[in-house]
C-alpha cells in the first residue's frame, strides 16, 4: 500500500484541525497547551505577549493571562528553553537531559558547548552553590565567574550567564521555579521537576515525533536541524504526499479521520506553531510572509508586527495593528488582504479583530 494521496487543501485542513483552530475550541487553558504542545516565549509585544496571542486564538476573549502565570507557577506547565510545555512531556526531555550533551560523534555545536561548559566548570559550580542556598533567584542574581566568555555574532555574545543557564537546563541541573512578572526564577532543578520514571533517549525522541505530528498534523520525516524543536517528525504516523509539493510528508490519520470541521476565522501570533515551520508555511498554505520587525520602517510590506489572517484553512492576508495602552486604543493601520473575501468573511475578520480589542480592553482605532 503507498502513501497516502494529499491535495493542498486536504493538508491544510489536517494542520488547522490539529492546531485547534476550528470552530471547535479546546476545553480551557491546559487542553489548549497541550493540543499546541508547546508555546514558544518571546518579549515582543506590540499588540501582546506571543504567548498570550496563541491562547487566546485558540480560547477567544475569555482568556486571561493570569491564567497561564498561574498555570507555570502551579507546576501544571514547565519553562524549558524559552517554550512552555505541558508537565505530562517532561520525562521526554528528561531522558535527553541525562545523556547531554548526547554521543561522542555528536554535531559540532554540541561539542563545542560541551567544551565550553567544561571549560566553565567553575561559574557552573558557582551558580549551583547560589542556587543551592538561597534559590529560586533571577538570571541577575547568579554569579558570572566565566574564564571563557560565551562568544556569537548574534544576541548572546558576552551573555555567559544567559547561556550558561540554558545549558545547564539541558543537562538537567536547572529549572524555571516559576516568574516574577516576567522575570524567570531559576532553581535546581531536583526541587522543581517531581520526581519521575522516564523511557530511554530512543523511546523518548520516537515518542516526542508522534508527540510533535499529533500537534502539527502534517510534517516532513527529515528536516533541517533545530536545536530547540524539530521541524521533521521521523517515522511517526503514516507516509502521504501532497499534490504539488515535493518531499516526503507524515501525517497524523487522527485529523483525516475526525470528520468535517466548522472552520472560523483566527488571528494568529507571528511566533503561531501554525506558521513555525516557514517551508511548510509558504508550500501547503501558499502564504508569503515573514515578521518584519527587524527591518527599517520604509522597508516593511506589512508592518512591524503583522499578524497573519486565517479563514477557515486558508491564510488570506495580514493584520497591521498596535497595542497602545497608554491611549487605551488598538490601532489599526492597514489589513493587507492576499485574496478576495466574501461580504461573510469579511464581516468574520472584522468581528475577530473587535474581539481582539474586547480581550486588551482596548478600542479600535483605524488609520
Amino acid at each position: 500500500m503507498g502513501p497516502l494521496e494529499l491535495s493542498r487543501a486536504d493538508a491544510r485542513r489536517v494542520a488547522v484541525r490539529a492546531q485547534a483552530l476550528t470552530a471547535d475550541r479546546p476545553d480551557g487553558l491546559l487542553d489548549a497547551v497541550d493540543r499546541v504542545s508547546l508555546l514558544q516565549l518571546n518579549p515582543t509585544a506590540a499588540i501582546a505577549p506571543s504567548a498570550d496571542l496563541v491562547l487566546w486564538s485558540r480560547l477567544g476573549s475569555s482568556y486571561d493571562p493570569r491564567d497561564l502565570e498561574d498555570a507555570v507557577a502551579t507546576h501544571r506547565l514547565f519553562d524549558l528553553r524559552n517554550t512552555l510545555r505541558p508537565a505530562t512531556d517532561l520525562p521526554l526531555y528528561r531522558a535527553e537531559m541525562a545523556e547531554w550533551p548526547g554521543p561522542p560523534e555528536g554535531r559540532g555545536w554540541q561539542v563545542a558547548n560541551a567544551r565550553w561548559l567544561h571549560d566553565n566548570r567553575r561559574c557552573r559550580d558557582d551558580i549551583l552553590d547560589t542556587l543551592r542556598a538561597d534559590g529560586p533567584l533571577p538570571a541577575g542574581e547568579l554569579p558570572d565567574t566565566c574564564v571563557r566568555p560565551w562568544r556569537s555574532s548574534g544576541w548572546n555574545n558576552s551573555r555567559n550567564v544567559t547561556m550558561m543557564l540554558d545549558l545547564l537546563t539541558q543537562t538537567g541541573d536547572v529549572a524555571v521555579a516559576g516568574w516574577d512578572g516576567r522575570t524567570r526564577l531559576w532553581d535546581l532543578a531536583d526541587r522543581v521537576y517531581p520526581f519521575q520514571a522516564y523511557p530511554d533517549v530512543v523511546e523518548a525522541r520516537r515518542l516526542r515525533d508522534e508527540r510533535r505530528l499529533h500537534a502539527l498534523g502534517i510534517a516532513r520525516s527529515r528536516g533541517p536541524q533545530c536545536p530547540v524543536e524539530p521541524l521533521d517528525v521521523g517515522e511517526a504516523g503514516e507516509p502521504a504526499v501532497i499534490e504539488g509539493v515535493r518531499g516526503s510528508w507524515r501525517v497524523d490519520p487522527v485529523w483525516l479521520d475526525a470528520g468535517p470541521a466548522r472552520p472560523r476565522v483566527a488571528l494568529l501570533s507571528p511566533f503561531d506553531r501554525l506558521l513555525h515551520d516557514r517551508k511548510r508555511m509558504t508550500e501547503i498554505f501558499e502564504f508569503e510572509y515573514a515578521l518584519e520587525m527587524f527591518k527599517p520602517a520604509a522597508a516593511r510590506r506589512w508592518g512591524y508586527y503583522a499578524l497573519p489572517v486565517l479563514v477557515g484553512d486558508r491564510l488570506v492576508g495580514k493584520l497591521d495593528a498596535t497595542a497602545d495602552s497608554a491611549r487605551g486604543v488598538l490601532r489599526v493601520d492597514a489589513l493587507h488582504l492576499d485574496t478576495d473575501l466574501t461580504a461573510d468573511e469579511q464581516r468574520a475578520v472584522d468581528d475577530e479583530i473587535t474581539d481582539l480589542a474586547r480581550w486588551l480592553d482596548l478600542r479600535i482605532e483605524r488609520a
